[in-house]
């Protein structure tokens, strides 16, 4: 059997993973694997109210999943690891064969 990670890893892994479990964030994760986006440019993908976009991604750059940068008077928000969209794209894949 392959050793376990460190308790320490494997506490990282489960905030990552609590920090994607909600639809709105793995639709935001899916959003910025293609591009940087500004705030109001995921509204308008996503079809939900600002504030709503805006908290779910301060608990995505909270837990180190995207980040922003100002350009202008926005914020351009990108993943910072193209690891956790694969996550998210896998299991997006997975719940469409189990909707079969």
């Amino acid at each position: 059997m392959p050793a376990l990670p460190s308790r320490e890893v494997l506490d990282t892994a489960g905030d990552l993973l609590r920090a994607l479990a909600a639809p709105v964030r793995i639709a935001l994760v899916l959003q910025l694997r293609e591009s940087a986006r500004c705030v109001h440019e995921l509204v308008d993908a996503l079809g939900v109210p600002q504030p709503l976009v805006s908290q779910h991604l301060r608990i995505l750059k909270a837990a180190g999943v995207v980040a922003g940068e100002r350009s202008g008077r926005e914020v351009l928000y990108h993943l910072v690891d193209n690891h956790l969209a694969h996550i998210v794209v896998a299991a997006v894949t997975h719940a469409g064969e189990d909707s079969r």
